[in-house]
């Protein structure tokens, strides 16, 4: 399953890459256009696979994690990572507002939807870590790494979302380049749980067991 999971978000990825570099989504600008201008594209179909791709790799992470018995199904970052694969299929299911057109109820949910994604997935990791690795150190704060950098990322958007309403009289979105910084919060997630995925694969025996003393019949995983 953890092989799954690391081939699912390899491609997904992959094919998120891929929309920078093919007609026509090839013209439009990553610095300040979003990932889900994509879906406003011709290639709208590459883009929705992509994110199903990451969804599905998402959800076989958690699903190896308690099969493993490293996390409870109930726990926090189980719940969170369940909150990310959702917000990835909504995400899917409501397309970014065609601002050509107007405004509508679905493209507000497809920006609630990515906001949620954006702090859902690098807290789940950051939670997780050190229950998948409890003797990895290296692996360990490399996710959380990873993850706390997507949040602060995360960070920029929120201090000129607060910037606008405070009376900075500049939009949000341009307060910094949207595009890239949104790049920076996904690719910096994603490599978060890919190096939990990646670390499950290639986990020798005494990374995952449990402390001394402790049967396998009565593990701690995080509650």
């Amino acid at each position: 399953m953890a092989r799954l999971s690391l081939g699912s978000l390899a491609l997904g990825a992959l094919l998120m890459l891929t929309l920078h570099f093919v007609p026509p989504t090839d013209e439009m600008d990553p610095v300040r256009r979003t990932l889900s201008q994509y879906a406003l594209s011709p290639n709208k179909w590459i883009f929705d696979l992509s994110v199903l791709l990451v969804a599905i790799g998402s959800a076989l992470v958690f699903l190896e994690l308690t099969r493993r018995r490293l996390v409870r199904p109930l726990s926090a970052p189980v719940l969170l990572g369940a909150v990310w694969t959702a917000s990835l299929l909504i995400i899917v299911a409501f397309t970014k507002t065609n601002w050509a057109v107007g405004p509508g109820t679905g493209g507000v949910v497809h920006r609630y939807a990515s906001l949620t994604a954006f702090v859902s997935l690098p807290l789940a990791v950051i939670m997780v870590a050190g229950a998948a690795f409890p003797h990895a150190t290296g692996w360990r704060w490399a996710a959380r790494g990873l993850g706390g950098l997507s949040l602060g990322w995360f960070t920029l958007i929120m201090i000129g979302v607060v910037n606008m309403y405070a009376g900075d009289g500049r939009p949000w979105w341009r307060f910094v380049p949207l595009g890239l910084v949104e790049r920076l919060v996904v690719t910096t997630a994603v490599a978060a749980i890919a190096v939990v995925v990646l670390g499950l694969v290639l986990a020798s025996p005494q990374w995952t067991q449990k402390p001394p003393g402790r049967s396998p019949e009565t593990p701690a995983p995080v509650p």
